[in-house]
């Protein structure tokens, strides 16, 4: 079963974005982009490079260069657990 997008982010998966740099598979000389998004956790970011893997083996365009950027969305600053909550007046 899957993992909501929640529980990943709780067990340290962030959104990593990358920008992909490719060559054109009929024209070679002109470069072209696309943009990945997936949740996967750093510093090995298993995800982005089994998507590599598929591009070099699946698609036709050959990779010029990958530019990503990682942001984890809840950091252990940020959330907490609370059991209960006391109003003062």
């Amino acid at each position: 079963m899957a993992m909501t997008e929640t529980e990943m982010m709780l067990k340290g998966y962030g959104l990593t974005t990358a920008e992909f740099f490719y060559h054109m598979p009929d024209h070679v000389h002109v470069l072209n982009t696309f943009i990945w998004q997936d949740y996967d956790l750093e510093p090995d970011h298993p995800r982005l490079f089994e998507f590599i893997e598929f591009w070099q083996t699946e698609i036709d365009g050959p990779l010029h260069s990958v530019r990503f950027t990682h942001r984890k969305l809840i950091s252990p600053g940020e959330w907490r657990h609370v059991t209960g909550e006391f109003t003062l007046h």
